[in-house]
């Protein structure tokens, strides 16, 4: 009931700030659309997109009400963007023109028509329209938690009087958010590891249906099933007809269940290992090319794991990104692992072997301290307060940072320089 007031409250107050009822079409003469468009092309478009139509009859035009506007151009935007401090906005235009944009990038349209009374669809284009107005339409975005789907959802849960929140709001979900964001990234390894490597553990509870609306797809796919009860009495469907404009062609499938990424990220990096190891096999045998092949390997594998643990860390102790905090990653995708870089220069290019020797063996330190980190990592989710899914990154780090740190030929020539001295 208090959800039903706050938001009869809300509808009365922004309709006040629109303009005179009687300078807009009735309810009887409006049909309210949900559009959801599939994925698209940039990694911002993967999990799909949605926004709310409404077709006057009257005037012959069909507005797009879009929850989800951005722009580059804004001031400070890459900034806001890395603390996430990200300002959205709601916008309103011309239907047709973006349903042929999207057609033309190759997503998916499908249009969901709402049975909704006549003044259900006045009251939803009222508030639409108080959205889009400049002191009401920014909004600071959450990939999760406030994004265009969770404005559709709400506004669905607006026109049916709280009964989609009723139905849905404390249901059981099918999945966890990073499941979820998996089943959107798998075609993709290095974004789908990056991506997961910098969430943390708060994204790995189990979550109800209402909040796994953060994709329009769970929005279409919920919508066209649910029923309620209208003012009347009457148990009626919400969607009264779903139209299907385009399907995309030639573009990877959303998963309907997550696969297991970590067996992938293990293959993938006990290939490399092999490789980084023939590198060493090559320096065994008194081969300039292995000594040089083996500290450039170190040195971009640094740049890599370096450069995502500094972000990590950067997003989990300076910004609003509350879906990076508490992440157990920071335990071995640490910013020291940058320090193998100039470390793998030098042991790459220098011919005196001391030099060598010396940057060999910090470098066998650093990665021994990461190969440290993911086992530490392993035994603190025998206690009850860490339970996040990392094994993915875990299998995709470990027998790289072992290769690096147990390199046999460095261990013996540590082991000759160590009894040369007791003797």
């Amino acid at each position: 009931m208090f959800r039903r007031i706050v938001f009869f409250l809300a509808v009365l107050s922004l309709a006040a700030t629109t303009a005179p009822a009687q300078s807009r079409s009735r309810g009887e003469d409006l049909t309210v659309k949900i559009a959801v468009m599939g994925p698209g092309n940039e990694l911002y478009f993967w999990w799909g997109h949605i926004a709310l139509m409404i077709d006057d009859a009257v005037t012959g035009k069909s507005r797009f009400y879009d929850y989800g506007l951005f722009s580059f151009e804004n001031e400070h935007f890459f900034t806001n963007f890395a603390l996430g401090r990200l300002l959205y906005s709601c916008g309103a235009s011309e239907a047709d023109r973006n349903i042929l944009g999207y057609i033309n990038t190759n997503r998916d349209v499908v249009l969901y028509t709402l049975d909704l009374s006549p003044q259900k669809r006045e009251m939803i284009r009222d508030f639409a329209e108080a959205n889009i107005l400049p002191e009401n339409r920014d909004y600071y975005y959450h990939h999760f938690r406030d994004n265009c789907c969770n404005r559709i959802r709400d506004i669905i849960d607006l026109a049916t009087d709280g009964q989609f929140w009723e139905q849905y709001g404390e249901a059981p979900g099918r999945f966890t958010l990073r499941q979820h964001v998996r089943r959107h990234t798998w075609f993709s390894p290095f974004a789908d590891w990056i991506l997961n490597f910098w969430m943390g553990q708060d994204i790995d509870i189990p979550i109800t249906v209402w909040e796994e609306m953060f994709l329009p797809s769970e929005v279409g796919k919920l919508i066209e099933n649910f029923q309620y009860t209208d003012s009347s009495g009457v148990r009626r469907k919400l969607v009264s007809g779903v139209e299907t404009v385009y399907s995309a062609k030639f573009r990877p499938a959303v998963l309907d269940v997550p696969r297991r990424q970590w067996p992938r990220e293990l293959a993938f990096s006990l290939a490399v290992s092999a490789v980084f190891g023939f590198f060493f096999f090559l320096q065994a045998k008194k081969k300039r090319s292995g000594q040089i092949l083996a500290g450039i390997s170190q040195s971009v594998t640094g740049l890599v794991f370096g450069a995502a643990g500094l972000i990590l860390y950067f997003m989990t102790f300076f910004t609003n990104h509350d879906y990076t905090y508490h992440n157990i990653n920071i335990l071995f995708g640490t910013p020291l692992l940058l320090a193998a870089v100039p470390l793998g220069i030098r042991y790459a290019l220098t011919k005196d072997s001391g030099r060598r020797f010396a940057a060999g063996a910090l470098l066998r330190l650093l990665w021994l301290l990461a190969a440290l980190g993911i086992f530490a990592s392993m035994l603190i989710k025998l206690l009850p307060q860490f339970w996040q899914k990392n094994l993915t990154d875990q299998m995709l780090m470990l027998p790289i940072v072992l290769v690096f740190a147990l390199e046999p030929t460095g261990l013996r020539e540590l082991a000759q320089r160590f009894f040369r001295r007791r003797q």
